[in-house]
């Protein structure tokens, strides 16, 4: 997994500080005693870090020192700081099978869940999948858990799906909730409408959190063109002031919440490889990469369109089979880490609801990176 393995001796250490550049990479350094626990690491410097840890020990010093220690340094050079981070994850998982998640300090990434399993089904928040290939669908990643509860609670006011979290038995006795008595649910749970009426719903709410709210603009949109067009003014009045009322609810949703199943992304980062920049492509909330793109082309395929070589590579990261949901969940965490930070180095670029990549963005984007200028405004 680390592409550079180098024997050390506490005699010979110049020789070593040497040979391991001063940049950005991941390493690992291995005891002599096998029962001893490798020491794992990312740093910005490599050379400067493995002086500290294997150069001779100041005295009097508290600072850690594994010279006597260690004989063996593993290391690959990164050309990012999500690249380290991504490449540590893999090092520390295949190392530390049961505790690599304390060591990163991953913390999963909230989402909403829709409960399509339940005979009555409704939405919560979760950071956890279930089955992937389970009924219920699920959106993210959000940047916490009050934001997804914001979003998810302000956008079920333009519906009447059930709030409440219980396993209903529709009877007609029962008093009902306060969201049945505002007129704000449909009321299953005394039979306050039919199954199909109230499987509509869902189906309503679930094409809207499909497409990020735009089937219900749409909806509102044609109701409002309908009843103008019959000069129902009063009525076109409140469905644009409803309207109105959904526009901030979608402003608030970041570019990077979609569909999980679907979720699909170019990551464009920084490459250690000269005259390139690596790729790394999300596919269904999963990562796969690096893998490096070159600016120029070869020569046998100079004719080629830039935007036809992204394809291409896009092609060769397709993943090779579904992954586990614990994996899903362990990538969105590392991608919500790198996307929510308010300043991140790279650029990504989702793929439409058709699963269609913007490529002459994508293009200008490889260009931005590669010459390390600021990513464009999102939109």
């Amino acid at each position: 997994m680390l592409s550079t393995r180098i024997e050390f001796a506490p005699a010979h250490d110049a020789e070593l500080f040497a040979a391991v550049p001063a940049a950005a990479a991941v390493f690992l350094l291995r005891a002599t005693d096998p029962q001893s626990e490798p020491y794992i690491s990312k740093t910005a410097n490599l050379r400067r870090r493995l002086q500290r840890l294997l150069g001779p020990p100041t005295e009097h010093s508290k600072r850690l020192n594994l010279r006597e220690r260690v004989r063996v340094v593993e290391y690959s050079p990164t050309g990012s700081d999500f690249e380290s981070g991504f490449l540590l994850y893999q090092v520390l998982r295949a190392t530390f099978p049961k505790i690599y998640t304390d060591r990163l300090r991953l913390r999963f990434a909230p989402l909403v869940k829709l409960h399509l399993e339940n005979e009555y089904p409704r939405a919560s928040i979760t950071t956890r999948l279930g089955r992937l290939n389970g009924r219920s669908i699920y959106y993210g990643p959000f940047p916490s858990r009050s934001a997804a509860e914001k979003y998810a609670n302000d956008s079920l006011d333009f519906f009447k799906m059930r709030r409440c979290v219980d396993d209903l038995n529709p009877d007609p006795s029962f008093p009902g909730c306060i969201y049945s008595e505002m007129k704000m649910c449909l009321a299953p749970c005394f039979k306050g409408c039919t199954d199909e009426e109230y499987h509509t719903e869902v189906s309503r709410v679930q094409s809207y959190f499909d497409t990020g709210g735009h089937s219900l603009v749409r909806e509102i949109s044609t109701q409002r063109d309908a009843v103008s067009a019959d000069l129902e003014f009063e009525n076109a009045a409140a469905l644009h002031a409803r309207l109105d009322k959904l526009k901030p609810v979608l402003a608030q949703l970041p570019e990077v919440v979609r569909r999980i199943d679907r979720l699909a992304a170019l990551m464009i980062q920084p490459s250690v490889v000269s005259g390139a920049v690596n790729f790394f492509r999300v596919s269904a909330g999963c990562l796969i990469g690096p893998a490096p793109f070159f600016i120029q082309s070869a020569e046998h395929t100079k004719s080629q369109s830039m935007e036809s070589r992204v394809e291409e590579a896009l092609a060769a990261l397709s993943p090779a089979g579904p992954s586990s949901a614990l994996q899903t969940m362990e990538h969105l965490a590392l991608l919500k880490r790198w996307y929510y930070r308010s300043q991140r180095g790279g650029e990504i670029f989702f793929a439409d609801e058709k699963g269609v990549f913007p490529l002459r963005r994508i293009v200008r984007g490889i260009s931005r990176v590669y010459k390390g200028e600021k990513p464009e405004a999102e939109p």
